[in-house]
């Protein structure tokens, strides 16, 4: 079982693919709440060189609220986070955590149907993002 969605974008900038990425996000309930700038921090902190590299972190509020009153620990695993990376033949990898993947871990029947609500909005996000190409 992967543990992870994506989708391949050739003919979209990375800049374009976190703002699409972020639009789809919004159209299925999430926020962005933290943008980590992967490549600029490994620059800044080890004056290591690497490919540009964002992770977005997503909540969604309402199926927040839901995992944590079933599991309050659940928040180990928030938030959501959606990377976007552009390799070197310029194509943009837009890519989500598998709900269900991360879920494996915890045994809490509660929450298998959440896992599995979030794992089709995450799903139709990455589904969403490629489309936009098309």
């Amino acid at each position: 079982m992967s543990y992870y969605f994506s989708t391949i974008l050739k003919n979209t900038s990375y800049e374009q693919a976190i703002e699409l990425a972020t639009r789809e996000l919004q159209k299925e309930g999430f926020g962005v709440l933290t943008q980590i700038n992967v490549k600029e921090t490994l620059k800044n902190k080890i004056d290591a060189d690497f490919r540009p590299y964002i992770i977005l972190g997503a909540c969604n509020p309402h199926f927040a609220h839901k995992a944590l009153l079933a599991e309050d620990k659940l928040g180990v695993f928030l938030p959501c986070n959606v990377v976007v990376e552009q390799h070197d033949d310029g194509s943009v990898e837009v890519s989500t955590v598998d709900p269900h993947a991360m879920m494996a871990s915890v045994t809490n029947p509660q929450l298998e149907k959440l896992a599995e609500e979030v794992r089709q909005k995450v799903q139709r996000v990455i589904e969403g993002v490629g489309a936009e190409e098309k």
